[in-house]
């Protein structure tokens, strides 16, 4: 399993980093977990197959999480050669077919039809799925969106986990950790202070009891809005706040190899 950061940004912009978006190839599949603003041009410049792209997981409908879609289609469309034969395989929340329609109204018609087939799948909370090349997709809502969730994608030798962009109310990180427990890699959001921070998203603090109680091999985080990452030491304020396992704040083309640790 192979896992490189794509976009660790926020809704801010920033010249070094894109929106949201990880790249994990495993088992056959090579799979995008969000598109943020910024995702095409990133798998091009960490020189990963955006050509050859098999599934995207789609976490919530925030324009920071899914902004590169579009361009992304319209690329594999225009910009592929030789031209895809290949299906392309989009999971997200329910709505995601709603999602796609209302885009190929306002932008074309090759969101939908790009000249492959386009396989929609919207999943739900307690119902596994699997790609064709043999990851296990699940979820769990969270608490950001109405449609948001968390995804876990489990290969034959490898586990990794992403919060998406939630907040984490009053007792939930038992179960939310539990969800993702036991992972290689848990990818999770920080993005502000424990005293910035609303009900929709984490801060250390949360993020600390989140992680905590998932115990994962490493914790990626991203997600942290400029002036917080450079006004704080995030991996410090986590430690502070009782987690005790590895870290890493992430930036652009971060990368993890399963078995190996980070490169």
């Amino acid at each position: 399993m192979r896992l490189v950061a794509v976009g660790t940004g926020t809704v801010v912009p920033e010249g070094d980093r894109g929106g949201s978006c990880f790249y994990l190839e495993a088992a056959g599949s090579r799979l995008l977990i969000d598109c943020g603003p910024g995702a095409l041009q990133g798998l091009a410049r960490w020189d990963l197959p955006w050509k050859s792209i098999t599934d995207i997981v789609i976490t919530h409908f925030h324009a920071d999480h899914i902004g590169a879609l579009p361009g992304l289609f319209f690329a594999l469309r225009h910009g592929a050669a030789p031209e895809r034969g290949e299906p392309l395989t989009v999971w997200g929340p329910l709505g995601t077919g709603r999602l796609f329609s209302r885009l190929a109204a306002a932008v074309g018609d090759y969101v939908l039809h790009p000249g492959f087939a386009v396989r929609i799948h919207e999943l739900e909370e307690g119902v596994g799925q699997a790609t064709e090349g043999g990851l296990e997709l699940s979820v769990r809502s969270t608490a950001h969106t109405e449609e948001s969730h968390a995804v876990r994608i489990q290969g034959r030798d490898a586990a990794v986990g992403y919060t998406g962009d939630t907040g984490l109310p009053e007792g939930d990180a038992r179960a939310l950790g539990s969800f993702l427990g036991g992972l290689d890699v848990l990818i999770a959001e920080c993005s502000l202070a424990d005293d910035e921070v609303s009900d929709n998203h984490l801060s250390p603090r949360r993020l600390a009891s989140l992680a905590g109680a998932a115990n994962p091999g490493l914790l990626w985080v991203t997600h942290v809005y400029p002036h917080f990452r450079r006004r704080d030491d995030v991996a410090e304020l986590l430690s502070t706040a009782g987690y005790e396992g590895a870290v890493r704040v992430l930036s652009d083309g971060d990368a993890w190899s399963g078995g190996t640790g980070e490169s």
